[in-house]
């Protein structure tokens, strides 16, 4: 299968790139961003056709939830489907961009940040998990740049590799020009505050990213770890928990007061862990304590997928501020418009519906200001 110059080949049941330069180890690609501006030809619809439909200037919603997939990318699981059921596969197989600015229009979406979904890059193999997150994150690009204003870039890193990690960052960020990075809440059973990881997050904190992060099943409790049970029931939430205390229990929240952190689905389940104890309702509404497990989680982000109702948004207004609530829909398995309705009788009032839907993203990114359409 051909996408953009990149030709993807099945082999032993895995995959392998011939191109003329598809690992991390190379240089930033000559004359790669002039290119971006001629990619018009792979999209999927006439970009005059994107600009006609988008929601007028400074009306949109912000989703900072939202899922690409590139044919490459969708080989590549393919070949992983063929051995175990891969969640969410049926999906991936069916997703258009042209569906997709159908479904932002419909939800008033005015941009979406793309980011990749579990299963993710890594199975295993490191040279395979570079050479696809590199073509995923030049995918995107394209994506973005044809579509100016519609798409925001969350980059895909090769983790658990810590150095082929360090090299996409630079490139994704120097080259591609993202606007953050997406992770998933585990790696092989390491989960994001594990000390492998330190290098990872000093350079993320010294670019003072956006570190948008999905939850997936780690190895031990995927598919049929609950026999009847998707794992999107428990196991994704647990997973989130999971990395979340990891990254407050290992003071990498500590180390990393510059890293602007979002998580996926209200959180998951770390509201029901036994982490955050011994709060009243009277310390609760008072300010955290410099640096306490309440501190951070106070000025982490936190997205409506999975969330946008009465019992998630409810326990979330009453830890933190609704300013650290942001619009995510986590298309394609969610319309935003879906997201949008389910906010409606969350309780949350018309101004805090504002707030989440579109302001707090420009204090957590006030570099859009400068990019909103």
């Amino acid at each position: 299968m051909t996408d953009s110059g990149n030709n993807w080949q099945g082999k032993s049941g895995r995959g392998a790139w011939n191109s003329q330069c598809a690992n991390a180890a190379c240089g930033p690609r000559r004359g790669f961003l002039k290119s971006l501006a001629a990619a018009g030809a792979a999209s999927v619809m006439p970009l005059s056709l994107a600009q006609a439909q988008a929601p007028a200037a400074g009306t949109g919603r912000i989703d900072f939830h939202h899922h690409f997939f590139s044919p490459a990318w969708v080989k590549l699981v393919e070949s992983q489907n063929a051995v175990k059921p891969v969640l969410g596969f049926d999906q991936f197989k069916s997703h258009s961009i042209a569906k997709d600015i159908e479904s932002m229009d419909k939800g008033n979406v005015e941009k979406a940040f793309l980011s990749v979904t579990q299963p993710g890059v890594w199975f295993g193999d490191v040279a395979e998990t570079r050479r696809a997150a590199r073509e995923l994150n030049e995918y995107a690009a394209r994506q973005k740049s044809d579509y100016k204003g519609r798409y925001g870039h969350f980059a895909v890193l090769p983790l658990p590799d810590v150095e082929g990690s360090l090299r996409e960052i630079e490139y994704a960020f120097d080259v591609l020009k993202a606007d953050g990075v997406g992770l998933l809440s585990s790696y092989d059973n390491k989960w994001l505050g594990d000390k492998s990881f330190a290098p990872v997050w000093q350079e993320l904190n010294r670019r003072k990213a956006i570190v948008y992060t999905h939850a997936t099943a780690p190895n031990c409790c995927s598919w049929d770890f609950q026999p009847g049970i998707l794992p999107t029931f428990v196991e994704l939430g647990s997973d989130l928990a999971r990395t979340i205390v990891s990254i407050l229990q290992g003071d990498t929240a500590k180390s990393t007061p510059d890293v602007r952190f979002i998580w996926s689905h209200g959180g998951g389940s770390i509201w029901a862990q036994r982490y955050l104890t011994g709060e009243t309702t009277e310390s609760l509404g008072r300010p955290a304590a410099p640096g306490s497990r309440l501190h951070h989680m106070r000025r982490f982000y936190y997205d409506t997928a999975a969330a946008a109702d009465a019992i998630h948004i409810g326990i979330l207004k009453m830890i933190v501020p609704t300013s650290q609530i942001v619009f995510g829909s986590d298309y394609p398995w969610a319309e935003p418009s879906r997201i949008a309705a389910g906010l409606l009788t969350s309780g949350l009032t018309p101004q805090e519906l504002q707030a989440v839907y579109r302001d707090n993203a420009f204090k957590l990114m006030p570099e859009l200001l400068g990019q909103s359409n």
